[in-house]
């Protein structure tokens, strides 16, 4: 199939583009090198459908797997998250491109956090063409992805190299399901070949939940240390830092990141297990599967 792989130089979209490519798929990505003459898209700017029509010539299938954690000028949340997709989205409809696979992010349906709404609002314009038989929708909804290359999965083992582990308490207690982005990869392979008919949004998450010390632990004894010793700091210092945070786009800590991490970031495991035809990669296998 030749499909349209929207992020494909992002962390998951370039473990997407690998395991298509691996798979035979024909992969055309917008800031990809061209041969056609066309110039690269600009995501953020495409928030219209007659934008989006010269790159679905020729495409079987569509994959968006663009986000962003922290609004900017330069990358606009509402941009990104919700007006070039519901754009593309129109696009597709069009031009007669039924499969699209929207990435998205598990728990957005209980956030109230700009991130949350718009990714959420990009998910019912998605559905809202599927139940007018316009588009075959597929939605993946991940948990905390990890992966060689990304940004999270790196400060997690640098974290896991201190014998010493000083946290704020609500990071250390969140509780998470971490799930492999090549677990990620190969689900988007399975809906674009044997499970092209399948439609509707799935929860994305590894084998079990467990808190973020106890994960950055595991990875610890993947790499031949013991537990670390861990210190939560306390709730007041989490929302003073979070608040210094909001004035730095750049940086990870934010009142929203706070609020994000005290909503259990589970779900069940079953029918994600079912897609891939395989059981996902369990957190004791994480380095060995994902990072090396």
């Amino acid at each position: 199939m030749n499909i349209l792989l929207c992020g494909d130089t992002g962390f998951i979209g370039r473990h997407i583009a690998l395991a298509l490519r691996k798979a035979g798929h024909q992969v055309t990505g917008l800031r990809s090198p061209r041969t056609d003459g066309r110039a690269p898209l600009d995501y953020a700017q495409a928030t219209s459908a007659e934008a989006w029509r010269p790159w679905l010539d020729g495409i079987d299938a569509v994959v968006n797997a663009v986000g962003v954690l922290r609004d900017s000028k330069r990358r606009p949340m509402q941009a990104i998250h919700t007006d070039a997709p519901l754009a593309l989205f129109d696009a597709c409809v069009a031009a007669g491109v039924r499969r699209v696979i929207q990435m998205s992010a598990l728990g957005i349906d209980r956030l109230p956090q700009a991130y949350a709404r718009t990714k959420l609002a990009a998910e019912r314009g998605l559905l809202a063409h599927q139940a007018l038989d316009k588009l075959d929708a597929a939605i993946l909804r991940p948990s905390v992805v990890f992966g060689r290359g990304g940004a999270g999965s790196e400060m997690f083992m640098r974290l896991a190299q201190l014998p010493l582990l000083v946290m704020p308490g609500v990071a250390l207690r969140a509780r998470i399901q971490p799930v492999a982005v090549t677990d990620l990869a190969d689900a988007v392979v399975a809906l674009v070949g044997p499970q092209l008919a399948w439609r509707g949004v799935m929860d994305c998450v590894g084998t079990r939940a467990l808190t973020l010390g106890e994960f950055i632990d595991v990875l610890r004894r993947q790499q031949g240390r013991s537990a670390a010793r861990q210190c939560g700091l306390p709730d007041w210092w989490s929302r003073a830092m979070a608040s210094a945070g909001d004035q730095v786009s750049v940086s990870p800590w934010s009142s929203d990141t706070l609020a994000m991490l005290q909503v259990d970031n589970v779900g069940a495991v079953a029918p994600f297990t079912r897609l891939l035809g395989r059981t996902p990669c369990e957190p004791e296998h994480m380095v060995e599967r994902a990072w090396r």
